[in-house]
Formats: C-alpha cells, structure tokens, sequence
C-alpha cells in the first residue's frame, strides 16, 4: 500500500505567511515585555512615595518602530536620570564647591520664587538675615534670629507698621531664633529603588510573552 501527500496552495506563500506571523508575534511580545519593565518601574517609583510625576518620566519604545522584525529591540528609559539613579544605587552628595549643604528645616517654603529654597533666597525673599551656629560633634545649623512661626510652622519676618508720624513700630510677639537650614558635609540618598531586579523579572517574561502572542495570532 503507498500513500501519496500532496501539498496544496503554493509553498513560497504559506512559508511568507509563516514568518509574517512569527515577526507580528515576536515583535508584539517584545512591546508588551517593554510594557511590563515600564510598568514595574513606573510602580517602584510610587511605591517608593516620589510621586507620579517623577513615574511618568519612565518611557518605552520598541524597534523597528514601523513593521514587524524576527529580532526586535525595546528600550526603557527615564527622563529623570540623575534622580532615579541617586535612588538606585544610594548616590552620596557633596557641595559642589566643597562646602557645606544646607538642608532646609520645616520652617522654609518648599519653594520659594518657584525654586527650591537656598539660604540665599530666604534672604532675599524672605527677608530673614540668617546667621551661623557652630555646634561641637554636631551638625551646625543657619538660624533665623528675631522669626515669628506662623500658623503653619514656616518662619516669618516680623511684621513692621509704619505709624502717622513716619515712625517704624515692629511686632515683637512670637519672636523666636527659628532654624532653617542644617549643615552637612554630605548627604547619602536611600536605595529606594532596584530597577536591575525590574529587568531580570521583564527578561523572564519575554518568552512568555511571545507564545502568547503566536497563540492569540493562531486564534488559540
């Protein structure tokens, strides 16, 4: 008994097919692996409390941008690289000049002129004279003399009146020495964020990916 087997259709066809799926496949697995890793670090940023404006720095984008590849290519990266990679290896930071940095107490703005605060803009803003406190085996400190705290716990100038006869009358109430800015010769940021182990778990997700999609492509 002989049995023959004929194929049908035209093979150059079938085989162009073929690899047209594979590459949608593969290059559809590849996005969605990229995806992942910007999802992932996206959710380590807010779950570290930095915030979603500083998450949303994190983009993805999978080559060929057009068209379909057998090997595709995805990078993953942030628009804020010197912040994350302070948090992802515990950068530690000196002055530039190498002097002292001054960390601002609660009693500063967060901003002030819409910039992050300096003992030279509280002085200049504010209107604080700041002076210098040394204190031995311990961080020294800029204080304010003559501040009031106001209802929020931020340093004020005192208030000056002016009466009818040209005089200057200054409100003493509240009047206090408040600290405003710490000084450090360094400051080392924390490991918030691990985003090598982000990788290794998105790597381990490509094959998966990539069978998913042929089977979604097979209809399975």
């Amino acid at each position: 008994m002989r049995v023959e087997a004929v194929l049908g259709g035209d093979l150059r066809r079938i085989l162009d097919a073929e690899l047209r799926a594979t590459e949608r496949a593969v290059t559809r697995g590849m996005s969605r692996t990229a995806g992942d890793l910007k999802q992932m670090l996206r959710d380590q940023i807010t779950g570290a409390g930095m915030g979603r404006r500083l998450a949303n720095t994190v983009r993805s984008e999978t080559y060929p941008k057009n068209g379909v590849s057998l090997s595709p290519a995805a990078l993953v990266w942030t628009k804020a690289p010197q912040i994350v990679r302070a948090f992802d290896e515990g950068t530690v930071i000196r002055s530039r000049d190498g002097f002292w940095l001054a960390i601002p107490t609660d009693a500063v703005p967060r901003r002030l002129g819409g910039k992050r605060p300096t003992p030279a803009l509280v002085e200049q803003i504010m209107g604080l004279r700041l002076r210098f406190v040394y204190r031995r085996g311990r961080s020294g400190l800029l204080v304010a003399d003559g501040a009031r705290l106001g209802r929020t716990g931020q340093a004020r100038a005192l208030a000056v009146r002016r009466s009818r006869n040209g005089g200057e009358h200054i409100r003493l109430n509240g009047r206090a020495t408040v600290p405003m800015f710490v000084l450090v010769p360094s400051v080392r940021m924390p490991k918030r964020l691990n985003w090598a182990a982000a990788a290794r778990r998105a790597e381990a997700r490509l094959a998966p990916n990539i069978l998913a999609a042929i089977r979604e492509s097979d209809g399975r």
